[in-house]
């Protein structure tokens, strides 16, 4: 598979690596007389790097490597900067020199790819960046089934549009029994009605997602030490769900049996974020371990409320990680208007779940 799209990618510099921020004994690890044979673009300073930015003629490179320090002085600002740029939006972006407590959420909010201590070996980044390439240049590869860009650009139209209308009309329905929902979980416990948290959407977008609250304050504290018991059961498994979560309130139990916890994301769906057919938005912990180039393709496809996940595995005891990610990848290779609207009509009776997850 080519690394970027030809057709978005013709002024990028084969072999061209840009750096910015790294020390001098770093820098003299790449110089082009290593056993790396690549082009090296060094930038002592943000402000260079905001020069080449504006810069209409320079070379796109392949990947950026940057020192952690620089960035976050700045509060990621160049790094938006750069994800902005079109031109760009298939470049990785790799921190060097990070410290072990980092903000890894931020940095994903920002569009950093990944990062490293200063310990690691250079072949191993520089493998690490091509891999990145080749995520990045996947997010939005055409669906299989759009063999025309017209009817594909046609269908996220049309997608839109009935997002807008459904949610818009699905609020006012539902506004009543919002209302209800609301005052028993302001009268069962502490806390706010609302539960808001960063999750990651269609390409890695980072944004706020909305749900009832059905826990307990201290539910995100007490998430490590309940880990053990993940459904999914696999060490270090990219998705975690508990059945019978003692951090569940009565009240909680109940909206998630009937899927209500999850009519503010019809808001999400107004604003954008969202829409009611696609992959569940995941985590940003759970989002960074599927970066790699065989998981990357489920967040081509737009987060949604539901998917063929919930109607065809929700709540299964037996339900695996790669059975899990192989049904958000065949949702993204077949998102159509008709599997859209079986996916609904399946939508009801999976709300009813039985399991306590």
């Amino acid at each position: 598979m080519n690394q970027f799209h030809p057709a978005k990618s013709r002024n990028i510099t084969k072999g061209n690596i840009l750096t910015i921020g790294l020390s001098a004994t770093e820098s003299a690890k790449l110089s082009p007389k290593s056993k790396y044979s690549f082009s090296w673009n060094h930038l002592n300073q943000l402000p260079e790097a905001d020069r080449w930015l504006r810069f209409k003629q320079r070379n796109i490179p392949m990947m950026v490597f940057a020192d952690y320090r620089k960035v976050v002085d700045d509060q990621f600002n160049w790094v938006r900067k750069f994800r902005k740029d079109p031109a760009l939006q298939y470049v990785p972006v790799i921190l060097l020199n990070c410290p072990d407590n980092m903000d890894f959420r931020r940095a994903l909010s920002a569009g950093i790819d990944d990062w490293y201590r200063s310990d690691e070996d250079w072949g191993a980044l520089i493998a690490r960046g091509r891999q990145l390439q080749r995520v990045r240049s996947q997010l939005d590869r055409p669906s299989p089934k759009a063999d025309l860009e017209m009817k594909k650009t046609f269908w996220q139209r049309g997608k839109r549009l009935f997002d807008i209308v459904a949610s818009s009309s699905l609020l006012l329905l539902s506004a009543p029994i919002c209302l209800l929902v609301a005052l028993l979980i302001k009268l069962e416990s502490k806390g706010p009605i609302i539960y808001r948290s960063k999750r990651a959407g269609q390409h890695y977008r980072v944004f706020d997602f909305l749900k009832f609250r059905s826990m307990y304050m201290d539910a995100d504290q007490r998430l490590e030490e309940l880990k053990k018991l993940n459904q999914y059961g696999e060490e270090g498994a990219a998705f975690v769900k508990i059945k019978n979560d003692p951090r569940i309130t009565r009240v909680g139990r109940i909206i998630r049996k009937t899927s209500l916890d999850e009519l503010p994301q019809l808001v999400n769906v107004l604003m954008g974020d969202m829409s009611l057919v696609g992959n569940r938005p995941l985590p940003l912990y759970e989002a960074e371990q599927l970066c790699k180039e065989d998981t990357a393709e489920r967040f081509s496809a737009p987060a949604g409320i539901t998917g063929l996940w919930q109607v065809t595995k929700r709540g299964k005891d037996d339900m695996s990680v790669a059975e899990r990610i192989s049904l958000d990848i065949e949702y993204s290779r077949k998102s159509s208007f008709w599997f859209d609207m079986k996916i609904v009509l399946r939508t009801v009776p999976a709300m009813l779940q039985h399991e306590n997850v």
